[in-house]
């Protein structure tokens, strides 16, 4: 597993976690080993060691000395630029190392835990390198790609040409990692699996379903990202939007990634397009105000960094 942005906050929050997570429920081979990317110098020994110490902070649960010792000696770093051309030979050759040592039979799983500016120049610089050129019985290349999968419309629309100009359809996972909570995989299950609320659960007894994102964090050190992205293009379009489509589709002839996709669609296309106008009226958006969660006192958006003092995005929160 490539982890390009292993310096950012995606992979000590999410990836890493899950990855010990994974372990913990023996769902890894042994045959596995993680090379982080990114700007950031270090070596192999600093990359463990500050893994470590995040892990502290975000593990879910209390951490097994002996799981994490597994996890963190297949621990590996490169040191490079995303846009730097000889970044990709220098981690073909590293690949090439750890598919000796570990024998992971080049079996490559490329994670793009980067600003959406790097996802198509990666790719591209991937497939320039052959890193992404599967040959028989010489293991499957695969790329994840986190939200948000462009900015709008037209941008998503020349990053799938983008990346299909080097990647087969099934190579590609456009993931988004709020599916990965488990009230949410739980929903359906809820839903098409309970013999109380399968035949009640239409609208002739429900009358209004609300949907709320409570989160116990600000941007923290996202704040240039939130700044020119902002909470409802961050939210809305992807994590709320699938609540939306589980909540309110019908049942899928099967469990089958496309099966559920087919249905989920058919909500999107069902929902009623507000006309600016009145989405400015039934819509509120601001920027939260300094306060307190769970006791603690925590900053105002505008005292985030990386936040301009005097900002006045008007996406720069819900």
């Amino acid at each position: 597993m490539v982890i390009f942005g292993a310096a950012g906050d995606l992979t000590k929050r999410k990836l890493i976690p899950a990855l010990y997570n994974l372990k913990k429920s023996k769902l890894l081979p042994d045959n596995f080993a993680v090379i982080g990317v990114a700007r950031a110098e270090m070596n192999d020994e600093e990359f463990r060691h500050r893994l470590s110490d995040e892990m502290r902070e975000f593990a879910t649960d209390d951490i097994d000395p002996q799981i994490w010792h597994w996890l963190e000696e297949r621990l590996f770093y490169l040191s490079g630029d995303f846009n730097d051309d000889q970044t990709y030979p220098r981690l073909k050759e590293l690949l090439s190392k750890t598919d000796n040592e570990r024998h992971t039979q080049g079996n490559y799983l490329f994670y793009l835990a980067t600003a959406p500016d790097y996802f198509a120049p990666i790719v591209e610089r991937l497939g320039t390198a052959g890193l992404t050129r599967e040959e028989e019985d010489k293991g499957w290349r695969h790329v994840v790609i986190e939200k948000p999968f462009g900015s709008d419309l037209e941008s998503a629309k020349k990053l799938n040409a983008d990346i299909k100009e080097v990647l087969d359809e099934r190579q590609i996972y456009r993931i988004d990692h709020y599916l990965g909570k488990e009230t949410v995989q739980n929903i359906m299950v809820f839903r098409f699996g309970n013999g109380i609320f399968e035949p009640i659960w239409n609208r002739r007894y429900i009358d209004c379903v609300q949907i709320t994102a409570a989160e116990k964090v600000g941007v923290e050190q996202r704040g240039g990202y939130y700044e020119q992205a902002g909470a409802l293009r961050d939210m809305v379009p992807n994590h709320l939007l699938q609540l939306v489509t589980l909540t309110a589709m019908e049942p899928p002839i099967s469990f089958d990634a496309d099966a559920v996709r087919d249905e989920q669609t058919k909500i999107l296309h069902a929902i009623q397009h507000p006309s600016p106008e009145e989405a400015a009226r039934r819509a509120v958006r601001g920027q939260y105000d300094a306060g307190e969660i769970d006791g603690e006192k925590v900053p105002a958006y505008r005292s985030e960094p990386n936040v301009a003092p005097d900002s006045k995005s008007k996406h720069s929160s819900l």
